[in-house]
Formats: structure tokens, sequence, C-alpha cells
């Protein structure tokens, strides 16, 4: 069993003076939801996830070694253009790692980083853009300590990624990713994500992902918020439990490939992370009307056609379409005719299954 412990680097043996590095790093789509964490970043339930392919981080850093070390020193670039709101959370970010980056100090970062999807349209961003970051630092310790294993960089990527935000852990590989003490999951860690390790049918692989893009408004209820309402929730406990399960059904559904079983896990799932937040107090609803309207146009389409088309939610408005490539024609035209009119200004993005992150 890993310790946080783990990631606290031997003594560095060279040293560098500036240097850059490019990563990019995908968003990621749970299939069974965390909604709660503990301490330090450490989810109350496990969760698994399809690593997403275009929806993606940009992020190049740049270092130069300075004078002192006495506090954290950066510039953060989006797009090009300086970004100040963005700085507080790279710098709580710095505080929760400096411990496993002894490094950190010692240099000064240029952050440039860029999204391929549209920024605050609900699709988490901050996932992709955690990990591309701890990517990118991790390439710089490899520099410091390059008899660091290729699992070690990953790993530790991983655990990184996570105490910026939890389903960062989740974007580091690909393409079934699963984060959170599951029994039935051999090498499964709170600290860090896994690929999944079992059979995956022929069914789940290139398997599609359309994000419609309901409502690209700030939320009105942050996720850290959301997380911290299950603390005291009446139904916290039964759902914690209810996870695990719908996580060791995924993993036999994952091997036999029975896509009518993976519907019905995955849209309760989404269901259920809303109904979480429905009933804490206080209470709160990040659907809109028009994500019903799409929910309950998928249910008809599919119940018509028999079509394996289903969908998901994140904490947010915006809806999530999954389906095997095979039928990807008939669905393209199923949200083309009548889901289209439920999006923000028409907007959708078609997306698929990919490998994490990469470097450029």
């Amino acid at each position: 069993m890993f310790l946080d412990t783990d990631f606290i680097p031997p003594k560095y043996t060279q040293t560098v003076e500036k240097g850059n590095f490019k990563w990019t790093a995908p968003s990621n789509i749970a299939l069974v939801k965390y909604w709660g964490k503990k301490e330090n970043q450490i989810p109350a339930n496990p969760s698994v996830s399809f690593t997403l392919n275009n929806c993606k981080t940009i992020t190049k850093l740049a270092f130069a070694k300075k004078e002192d070390s006495l506090n954290f020193s950066f510039d953060l670039l989006f797009e090009g253009q300086s970004k100040e709101d963005f700085k507080p959370k790279i710098n709580k970010f710095f505080e929760r790692v400096a411990h496993y980056l002894p490094f950190l100090k010692d240099y000064h970062f240029t952050i440039d980083t860029e999204n391929t999807f549209p920024h605050s349209s609900g699709i988490a961003s901050s996932a992709s853009g955690m990990a591309a970051l701890a990517m990118n630092l991790m390439s710089v310790e490899r520099q410091l300590y390059p008899a660091m294993t290729d699992e070690y960089f990953y790993q530790k990527a991983s655990f990184l990624a996570r105490l910026g935000s939890g389903s960062a852990c989740r974007s580091v590989k690909g393409q079934v990713v699963a984060w959170g003490n599951q029994a039935n999951i051999t090498g499964s860690s709170d600290l860090f994500g896994v690929e999944f390790p079992y059979v995956i049918h022929d069914n789940f692989k290139n398997y599609q992902d359309t994000i419609l893009l309901v409502d690209k408004g700030e939320k009105q209820v942050s996720s850290t918020v959301g997380h911290d309402l299950m603390h005291d929730h009446p139904y916290a406990s039964t759902r914690f439990a209810q996870a695990h399960d719908n996580l060791d059904k995924l993993i036999t559904i994952f091997e036999s490939g029975d896509l009518d079983a993976f519907i019905k896990v995955v849209e309760s799932e989404a269901l259920t992370l809303h109904a979480m937040m429905m009933t804490s107090m206080p209470y709160f609803i990040l659907m809109k009307p028009n994500t019903l309207e799409i929910i309950n146009a998928i249910w008809k389409f599919r119940n018509e056609t028999k079509v394996p088309v289903c969908f998901t939610l994140d904490a947010g408005a915006n809806v999530h379409v999954l389906y095997p490539k095979n039928v990807s024609e008939k669905v393209l035209q199923f949200i083309q005719d009548e889901l289209v009119g439920y999006c923000q200004n028409g907007q959708y993005i078609c997306d698929e299954i990919g490998n994490g992150a990469n470097q450029l």
C-alpha cells in the first residue's frame, strides 16, 4: 500500500539552471462519480472515468534558477495573456505539493496554458489543467533525478495532479482510469489514479462522447462547496456504498460488453450525483430545463430505435452523450435533428476515448 511519504523524492543528483517543457493533458468524464472528499483531496468513494481525447489543456512551463529560495515565484499566462485571477489557485497548489517537490522555491516559473475547448464551458478544465501542470513539474524533477522510473513518474504526476483538483489524477493516463481504494481493483489507491487493470470488451474501445453545451455560465455552487456538503449529508453513507457497488458492476460489464447494463449504471450514477446536490443542506440544482429536455429526448430515441446511446452529467448543466463508435452516424444525426436546439448557441463538442497526457 502506498503512503504519501513515498512521493518525497530522494536527494537530487543533478543541478539544472533553466529549461522548458510542454505537455498536453485531457479532460475526463467519470462513469462512477466521486462526490465528497476527506482531507488532502482524498475521495470519500472510488470513481472510474473515460479519459477524453480532444478536450485538453496544453501547458508550456519555462523555469529559471533564482537568487533566493524564500517564496514561490511564477507568472501565469492563459492563451498568451496574463491571468491574475488564476494565480491564487496555482499558489495554493504549490503550497500543497512543495513537500513533494522541494525544488519549487528555487526557480521562477512561467506557466503558459491554453484549452482546446471553450473556457468555462463546464468541461473539467481544472482536471486537464492540473494534470498538464503536474506532468511539466515531473519533467523538471526527472532532470534533477534522472534515475526516476517511468512508473514513478506517472504515479507521482497523478498524485500531484490530485492535490490540485481531485479528478485531475484521472487525466494522466488513459483510456479507463480508476481512482480510490476498491477491494476488487488491483493496485487502486486514494492517492492517485490507475489504469483499469482488467479486460475491456471491444464494445467500449473508441467510445464516443459528444458534449452538449447547455449552459456555459459559471456554476452558482462550485464543486468544492458541493463536495463539502457531503460531510453531513443524510444519504452520504448509502451513496458511498452504492459507488463501490456500481464500480464492481462495471468490472463485469467492461469484460462482457453488456451495453444495456452499462447504460443503467452510468445514467443512474449521473442522476444520483445530482440527487445528492438536491438533498444536501443547503440544497441546490445545477441542471437546467434544457438538461432535462435532452435526457428525455435521449430516452425516447433509445426506446424507439434500440440504439445504445446514453447520457452522463458532471457537476453542471451540460450533457455528455456516450455511445459506441459503430452507431456514430445515427447518434450524430439525432443530435443534429433533435438536440442542438437545446444547446447554448447550438454548440457541442465531439470527443472520444483518449490515451492521457502527452509530451509535445
